[in-house]
């Protein structure tokens, strides 16, 4: 059997079943990661040596009688992500070299759950970036066409993932960044609720908007991981001391009744027509499966974009003017201080740069009201829109991104059309809420489309089981098993 096309929860089956062994499977991906990522380039990070440790250590634990949740299952966490004494980049070359002296919270919980850590997956730098093609080290490769992007910023993590070489992955979401990728590349992404997961340990973007979800192969995979990852920690003053519920019991598949709403602004020019078929199709299946499906309206949707890359650079500008080569990081010698922090700040990437630029000049002197202040009121209308909206609907269901994977190279020289790959996603961020993207189909060239499903404050597990009840009257899922590169 090949057990890298199993499922994260087939595997943990035949790992408590005895029909494998955590060893057996760390080898195979590894020979897979060797064989494969030559062509993908998911990861920049491979701890292997790390991974082979940590997986016999678990075969030990289980020979003990021990069980925990993730017990001896490889997973990968995106480059953003602090991995005690693993180089820690954000894909930049300013932190090249950078080895954290302690592990991020969510790190801290996959390891206590019992996963093995294969590595650090590519993000765009600073996890800027909706295709990862502003990594300063490599070009992630979408798995099912390796001329196409596999979306950003989380697009290693993505990648890995649909290309059968972890069976779940660590990303995070500023403004689209796990949902966008894994439409992109077939497979399951979770953005939860902010403060859901803790930041502690994940390098900053934009505070207000970063958070860290999983990526998985399916529904079941996402809640898993999710489960491991998900609660308060006082480390993080933006954490919700709230308890966790069970999200792997809440899939029932039972959407009876069930109100989704669907946005009409999300249907709007510039959609793929083969993306809103596959999407309205995906939203008729729920009606059949028993849900009560209603137009609803987000009328303060085409202020998203314009105010997240206002707000997200904003933060941006603020939390990277920490990095002048005295605390971290590489440091470039100048004739004095002012020109050293100048030479070191050049290893910034163009598209970091870029929104520095736009951030340090919204909040400056006499453009602060007319710039960021009017971007944080549009904020507040659009959050209001989805308070409004889900008093009358339980979910809301629209497309993950406007396009199927572009190709490589064919956005990099337009930055605008490349935001508005992010425009169906952002209004979550801004709104705080959560949402995933489940695969719906694909188009004419064999591409993945994602059905995005938004959910209320804290309302994972409905969102998840609304997926769920998708994804198992659907075969959608099953194409990953399917997809061969490298074979």
């Amino acid at each position: 059997m090949d057990f890298t096309r199993l499922t994260l929860t087939e595997l943990r089956a035949a790992l408590r079943s005895g029909q494998t062994t955590s060893v057996a499977v760390t080898e195979a991906l590894l020979e897979r990661i060797v064989a494969v990522d030559n062509l993908l380039n998911s990861y920049l990070t491979l701890t292997d040596e790390m991974a082979l440790i940590q997986a016999a250590e678990a075969d030990e634990r289980r020979a003990r009688g021990e069980d925990t949740p993730l017990l001896g299952i490889p997973v990968a966490v995106k480059d953003m992500i602090c991995n005690e004494g693993v180089e820690t980049s954000a894909g930049s070359k300013i932190l090249e070299g950078f080895i954290p002296p302690y592990d991020a919270f969510v790190v801290a919980r996959l390891k206590q759950a019992g996963a093995i850590i294969l590595g650090q997956t590519n993000t765009d730098e600073f996890a800027m970036g909706s295709s990862t093609e502003n990594s300063a080290y490599l070009t992630t490769r979408n798995p099912w066409d390796l001329e196409r992007v596999p979306g950003g910023s989380s697009g290693g993590s993505a990648a890995a993932v649909a290309g059968r070489l972890a069976y779940a992955a660590l990303g995070t979401d500023t403004g689209g960044s796990v949902r966008q990728p894994a439409s992109l590349c077939g497979i399951v992404g979770l953005r939860p609720t902010y403060g859901r997961v803790s930041r502690w340990g994940v390098i900053a973007y934009a505070s207000s908007l970063d958070q860290v979800g999983p990526l998985g192969r399916t529904v079941a995979d996402c809640a898993a991981l999710f489960q491991v990852t998900a609660g308060y920690d006082p480390l993080d003053s933006t954490s919700i001391d709230t308890p966790v519920p069970d999200f792997e019991a809440a899939l029932t598949g039972e959407i009876d009744g069930l109100r989704v709403g669907v946005p009409r602004e999300y249907f709007a020019e510039g959609l793929d027509p083969e993306v809103e078929a596959a999407v309205r199709a995906a939203i008729e299946k729920l009606a059949d499966l028993g849900a009560d499906v209603v137009e609803i309206s987000l009328p303060h949707t085409h202020y998203a974009l314009p105010a997240y890359y206002l707000i997200a650079p904003a933060e941006a500008s603020a939390n990277l003017a920490r990095y002048d080569g005295v605390r971290y990081g590489p440091r470039v010698p100048g004739e004095d201080m002012v020109d050293t922090v100048k030479k070191t700040r050049a290893l910034f990437g163009d598209e970091v740069k870029r929104r520095i630029m736009m951030g340090t000049y919204a909040l400056s002197a006499g453009y602060y009201e007319a710039y960021y202040g009017r971007a944080l009121k549009a904020r507040t209308l659009i959050q209001t829109d989805f308070r409004e909206a889900f008093a009358d609907v339980d979910v809301i269901a629209a497309p993950t991104s406007p396009t199927t994977a572009f190709r490589l190279g064919e956005r990099t020289d337009d930055p605008l059309t490349m935001y508005l790959s992010d425009v169906l996603t952002v209004p979550v961020n801004l709104s705080a809420s959560c949402a995933l993207s489940v695969p719906c189909g694909f188009d004419q060239e064999g591409l993945p489309i994602g059905l995005q499903l938004i959910g209320n404050t804290l309302a994972e597990a409905t969102i998840l089981n609304v997926a769920y009840a998708y994804e198992q009257a659907t075969e959608w899922h099953q194409e990953l098993k399917r997809l061969e590169i490298g074979d």
